[in-house]
């Protein structure tokens, strides 16, 4: 018997009934590649069966990149004519295609897509983070702290390891909840995340990575210190970790690759720091950064994004937040207001 055979199952359901809300009919389209795990590919491709709709499982080499820098190593014509025409699409890629051109191109022709990035998913943490989650109290907590992050003019976040940056937020990007709802014509995520981009002029100070870095890296042996200055890294510094990040971003030879993409909060009761980057965005009380492609939803006011040729997040652990002064987060503890607290103490 296969390591949480009858538990997967569980969390299948969970995701196909109660986050896509897969319906008899629809087509959904499953992409993997080499590096994917087949159990729960399988097994999601059964939970879409038993409920009447048609599951259709494409596996892929796995690409040498993530983003548009695995374009060359891509289908990309088969892969766009199958998911432009599909109703729901779940990636469980471990190198990731979403902000591919594959990607861009699908999101531009299908306007009702339903699409749900879990790339590098295993069972356990399939089972962790969404089997075992109650996503009802879980996008209530999201949603409430999402709204009084998105009141707010100056954000100020902080970590043990030396994080100290501040931004000011800009009123015409969203705060994009991954809640466990995915909508339709939207693109969505493991729940228990927020992304949200700022005025990229307003984010000065230092951001250090003491969690995980992917690509290029995964776990972190030494923390890596980034200067940013209005909304770029203008030094890197740490051990061999760091040289490693400060190589992979120059390889592109494009100064893109330095911008910073995005701030996320970091909030699913059951994700643990394991190297896989869709979990360690996730663990509670971090918060991480994107660097590089940014992505037409994330600004809005960008027609067609900030494109770069790739993508990497890092994490920093336990952090603190402020929001116009108030403290609401000590070092990864929800601790403003009492009714974020209350539901804290229901997910944890």
């Amino acid at each position: 018997m296969r390591l949480y055979e009858f538990e997967i199952g569980r969390a299948a359901k969970t995701l196909i009934d109660d986050i896509l809300r897969v319906e008899a009919g629809e087509t959904v389209i499953i992409t993997a590649d080499t590096g994917s795990k087949e159990e729960v590919v399988n097994a999601a491709a059964q939970a879409v069966f038993n409920v009447g709709a048609k599951p259709m499982v494409i596996w892929l080499a796995s690409p040498l990149g993530v983003g548009k820098a695995a374009d060359p190593m891509l289908p990309q014509e088969a892969l766009i004519g199958a998911l432009s025409k599909a109703d729901v699409w779940i990636e469980f890629n471990y190198q990731w295609l979403l902000y591919s051109t594959p990607f861009d191109k699908t999101m531009a022709l299908n306007k009702t897509i339903r699409y749900i990035c879990l790339v590098g998913m295993n069972a356990d943490m399939m089972i962790r983070t969404i089997g075992r989650v109650d996503i009802p109290t879980l996008e209530q907590f999201l949603n409430e702290i999402s709204d009084i992050t998105g009141k707010a003019k100056e954000v100020r976040i902080t970590t043990p390891a030396g994080t100290d940056i501040s931004f000011n937020n800009h009123p015409d990007r969203e705060m994009i909840v991954h809640s466990g709802i995915v909508p339709k014509g939207t693109y969505e995520m493991l729940p228990g995340q927020i992304s949200w981009t700022p005025i990229f002029e307003t984010i000065n100070g230092v951001i250090v990575f003491d969690g995980s870095v992917y690509p290029p890296i995964g776990l972190l042996q030494t923390p890596i210190k980034l200067h940013v200055e209005k909304g770029k890294i203008v030094k890197i510094e740490g051990g061999k970790d760091a040289q490693q990040l400060e190589t992979w971003l120059n390889k592109f030879n494009d100064e893109n690759m330095f911008l910073m993409a995005h701030i996320s909060y970091s909030f699913n009761p059951g994700a643990k720091l394991t190297g896989d980057i869709v979990e360690d965005e996730r663990v509670w009380g971090s918060t991480e950064w994107g660097i590089g492609n940014i992505g037409p939803r994330l600004v809005p006011d960008i027609p067609g994004g900030v494109p770069a040729p790739s993508h990497t997040d890092g994490i920093c652990l336990n952090s603190s937040v402020w929001l116009d002064g108030r403290q609401i987060m000590d070092t990864g503890k929800v601790i403003y207001p009492e009714s974020l607290v209350n539901l804290t103490e229901k997910l944890l």
